[in-house]
């Protein structure tokens, strides 16, 4: 079996994956942003933003570094500007104007913020792309991939059940997890952009 893939690189690309999605901690954060949508659109959105994140970094890990290097874009600027984009939401969210908004966006919430930058965020991208650029045979690619994916099942597996998660928690609890995740939300998009600052003010000139 570990001729076919490496298991030891396999468990770090899932445990290393899991701890920056953190899908119990995106959870609310899924909730909020779906409250308004019926629950077709709900089970779509968790399939969608799952897809779509898969996507995202599989792109990054395949062809990243040429993709920023043809646009002159380096890491900490990618990372800035996820942290700008995910502050916007989080202020929508603490502010409780995300509902009319979100209500006309349909299930496109599962793209932006959901699918990306929240979950395939310039944490998950980076790891991704290492972990490639330190695969040596095709055992540890097919560990990376199988990683990938096996991370992606269990972040669907937490959105597809959401639902179930807003039955227990009724209207008033629903609104307040998205006030929480609003502040969650808002701390994420700061730390990253005070990485991204941090990562230019030390680079060498």
């Amino acid at each position: 079996m570990n001729d076919i893939i490496n298991l030891q690189t396999f468990g770090s690309v899932f445990v290393t994956l899991l701890v920056i999605m953190d899908p119990p901690g995106a959870l609310p954060i899924f909730l909020a942003l779906t409250g308004s949508l019926t629950q077709k659109q709900k089970v779509a959105a968790a399939r969608r933003a799952s897809l779509v994140a898969l996507g995202v970094i599989v792109m990054f890990a395949v062809f990243g570094q040429q993709i920023l290097t043809y646009l002159h874009i380096s890491l900490p600027a990618l990372q800035g500007a996820g942290g700008l984009l995910l502050l916007l939401v989080a202020l929508q969210l603490l502010t409780g104007s995300d509902q009319e908004q979100h209500a006309d966006a349909g299930v496109n919430v599962a793209l932006v913020p959901l699918g990306t930058p929240l979950l395939a965020g310039p944490g998950a991208i980076v790891a991704t792309m290492l972990q490639v650029k330190g695969a040596d045979g095709a055992s540890d690619y097919i560990a990376v991939a199988a990683g990938l994916v096996a991370t992606m099942f269990v972040v669907w597996l937490f959105f597809r059940f959401a639902s179930q998660v807003h039955r227990v928690l009724k209207d008033s609890g629903t609104v307040l997890v998205t006030r929480i995740a609003g502040l969650l939300l808002s701390a994420i998009a700061v730390q990253m952009v005070a990485d991204s600052i941090r990562a230019f003010v030390s680079a060498p000139v």
